[in-house]
């Protein structure tokens, strides 16, 4: 351990200085330089490469969980714990930290019931969808992104993005969202209590495509908690509370983050640590087998 620390510490200090320090012998330090690498040391550093590799590949985003997850797809035998003690030891964590301001709405003009009710886990595809809408600080003023996303997988299969908060804004999502997805039963499509959400193109626009609207109680964000979730996430993983110098700059950042990082590669817990695309992929082969 001596000898380790006067290795890390040998560009601060002299090496003589240091073993005086610690009360051992300059010659037994090269000596021990010179070692032979032990199975365990290089064990080590190859887990630390790896590490490292799939660290950066994810944006510096995953923590240890899903790192460990990495891990054991290319066949790596490591212990969950072992991959959190060498990712601290090298000052790999995941991204903290991003709350979004609060927003005091009018009182809204129709409220539907909350038929979805904390029903977050649907059994397939294109049953219970959700939706919201967040803000984007930039140099040219706010970018507003409305998103879909389906329970089932937690996939992102609208978004919208514009300089007004509008209902066109979140209509422009939910048209991505039917071109995409195609649904052939009624959808229950779930938000707040917004202006948007409330108007009559938006209850024009559920009637003409088989939607079915539920919305959060007012003032509960928890019943839309994992359209928030997503929103987090974004800002805690890509954005980190930077300003952007324009919205096409924002719009290409967030466009990147959606459709080439979280739909396609980032793990989520409740899908097994399995991104949303490869989440549903593996639902319709059990499917078309049964």
């Amino acid at each position: 351990m001596r000898y380790a620390f006067i290795q890390d510490n040998q560009r601060i200090w002299s090496i003589r200085r240091l073993c005086s320090t610690l009360d051992v012998h300059h010659s037994g330090y090269y000596a021990w330089l010179k070692r032979p690498y032990s199975k365990t040391s290089k064990r080590q550093e190859q887990l630390v490469g790896l590490i490292k590799q799939f660290w950066l590949e994810s944006g510096g985003v995953y923590g240890y969980r899903k790192i460990y997850c990495d891990l054991k797809d290319v066949g790596e035998s490591c212990g969950i714990n072992r991959v959190h003690r060498l990712m601290k030891a090298n000052g790999l964590k995941s991204q903290r930290g991003y709350r979004k301001p609060r927003v005091h709405a009018g009182i809204p003009s129709v409220v539907a019931a909350n038929t979805l009710d904390r029903q977050f886990n649907p059994a397939h595809p294109n049953r219970l969808w959700v939706t919201d809408i967040t803000y984007i600080r930039t140099h040219e003023g706010w970018l507003y992104l409305a998103v879909v996303i389906d329970l089932f997988s937690r996939l992102v299969v609208g978004w919208s993005m514009k300089s007004r908060m509008t209902t066109e804004l979140v209509l422009d999502a939910l048209l991505m969202a039917l071109w995409r997805r195609k649904p052939e039963n009624k959808v229950l499509i779930h938000s707040d209590q917004g202006s948007q959400y409330t108007s009559y193109e938006w209850r024009t626009f559920l009637e003409h495509h088989n939607l079915e609207s539920s919305m959060s109680r007012r003032g509960n964000c928890h019943d839309n908690a994992v359209a928030e979730s997503f929103f987090q996430l974004l800002k805690r993983e890509k954005i980190k509370k930077k300003i952007y110098s324009s919205r096409a700059e924002a719009r290409s950042d967030i466009f990147e983050y959606i459709e080439m990082f979280y739909n396609s590669k980032r793990r989520h817990g409740s899908n097994g640590q399995r991104s949303p695309l490869d989440y549903e992929k593996t639902h319709q082969k059990m499917v078309i087998c049964v």
